[in-house]
């Protein structure tokens, strides 16, 4: 029995030994990953790390409204420090440009519903616990294993359009200045439609960067008329009540598909297809992410966050492709909230909304464009069963040895993630979108079925049949 523990114990060490040696590999490769891409496209880096504030902002910005019974819902200091915090160590131990954003249908709810501090931080509480618990299981990984690709990519490309509209409803509002500017307002949306078009020849401009600047100029006004001095960061403990979880709890209720579906799968699939020559993290990496950032910050009034898909092809759209840009990022988000709260505030109010909409558009079409790849080997499965047939038949060429599909095949796939993109958008809801795209795909495997069993039977009628001539 002793020689027996003593053999389970030497085990176990050399398991950690093992493991840790290899998270301290990959740990190094991210570091130099980051490092060697940002010496190489400094500017990219930094304008790419800005690529995903059109989706960012808005939220924030009206999270940040003082409401006349409960003040604002989050506290904008804090969620800048703890999103810094958490963009830098994403960067570094992702070594991708993974974003942090806002859980965007608790914020749907709580903006709606006038929310108070303690009633959003304990949305984000329970979302955490349930996706941590997930994750913690093993669950996330199985869910992941049995989604269909076109039904991740019907996710991708449903999300991807609703940025689109969102951001076109976005675009078009009207700015602080238009009536007294209106021809000034006019040329600032031309300007960013035309650099928009332009970043397609033109891709290493730092097209998010010039944006970001143009928007900071139109907002020195505001900032004028609502001078505020610097203030430094005083951490506040939000304890939400039993009460404020039965609100947050039904606020988190819509935000959880949301989470495993568009900020967890979906950013694993699109961190494959964007940058396939980096590791891809694993959906239950993600799922911790996202639960640990939650379970720390929610408390101090910070607002819940995830990682989306939306998000990751913003950043990717504008020019970041390693971790660095997000660490950019994230020390940037650090020092605002620590000393300059309430400037940043003002900063963020004054930004023009065609700044703010042309980023979003660009995010969702980055994101959408990724359905392109449903039919050809940059699709995960049709990928993998490529490297099957070029193992089992080495010598002979990729091309002549690719996963061909017949047509019928690809029709399938296509009218899968149609669906399920249909989903999404009729019901602006990507659960919905999810539910039918996986409807859709168990009708064909269950069409497959039936032909399946009445060939059977019919060849089981034929060989019993007298009258069938005999072989």
């Amino acid at each position: 029995m002793e020689a027996q523990s003593e053999t389970r114990l030497f085990k176990i060490k050399r398991l950690v030994k093992d493991r840790f040696r290899t998270v301290s590999s990959q740990f190094r490769n991210s570091q130099e990953y980051n490092l060697k891409t940002f010496r190489r496209q400094p500017l990219q880096e930094i304008s790419g790390s800005f690529g995903d504030l059109g989706t960012l902002l808005p939220i924030l910005i009206a999270y940040t409204a003082d409401h006349q019974y409960r003040g604002s819902a989050i506290d904008l200091s804090s969620t800048l420090v703890f999103t810094g915090i958490f963009n830098i160590i994403n960067g570094l131990i992702f070594g991708i440009p993974l974003p942090v954003q806002p859980m965007k249908a608790i914020a749907a709810v709580a903006l709606s519903d006038y929310f108070n501090k303690e009633e959003v931080a304990s949305a984000g509480l329970f979302v955490a616990a349930v996706v941590g618990f997930l994750s913690v299981t093993g669950l996330l990984e199985w869910f992941n294993r049995r989604i269909p690709v076109p039904v991740v990519k019907g996710i991708q490309v449903g999300v991807g359009l609703s940025l689109i509209t969102y951001g076109g409803g976005v675009f078009i509002k009207p700015e602080q200045f238009q009536y007294e500017y209106p021809a000034l307002a006019s040329l600032l949306r031309i300007f960013t439609v035309i650099g928009l078009l332009g970043t397609t020849t033109f891709q290493k401009v730092p097209y998010a960067l010039i944006l970001l600047v143009l928007g900071i100029l139109f907002a020195i006004p505001n900032l004028i008329d609502h001078s505020t001095a610097p203030s430094v960061w005083q951490p506040h403990v939000s304890l939400p009540s039993t009460h404020d979880f039965q609100r947050g709890i039904d606020a988190g209720l819509g935000q959880i598909p949301l989470t495993v579906l568009n900020s967890i799968i979906a950013v694993c699939a699109l961190s494959a297809d964007l940058l396939p020559d980096r590791p891809t993290p694993s959906t239950s990496a993600i799922g911790f992410s996202v639960a640990a950032m939650n379970l720390l910050s929610c408390w101090f009034g910070s607002m819940p966050v995830c990682h989306g898909s939306g998000g990751l092809a913003a950043q990717y759209r504008f020019g970041a492709r390693s971790g660095a840009s997000i660490i950019f990022l994230g020390l940037i988000k650090f020092l605002l909230g620590l000393f300059l709260g309430r400037f940043t505030k003002q900063v963020f109010r004054g930004i023009p909304n065609s700044v703010l909409g042309i980023m979003v558009i660009a995010a969702g079409i980055e994101l959408a464009n990724v359905g392109e790849s449903l039919n050809t080997i940059g699709a995960k499965d049709l990928a993998k069963a490529e490297d099957h047939l070029n193992i089992s038949s080495q010598g002979q060429d990729r091309t002549e040895q690719g996963h061909n599909l017949t047509i019928a095949q690809r029709r399938r796939r296509w009218t899968t993630m149609l669906v399920t993109v249909g989903g999404i958008l009729a019901f602006k809801n990507d659960a919905v979108g999810f539910l039918a795209g996986m409807l859709w795909h168990w009708s064909y495997l269950l069409h497959d079925r039936y032909i399946s069993w009445r060939s059977q039977s019919e060849g089981t009628i034929r060989l019993g049949d007298d009258s069938a001539p005999r072989l």
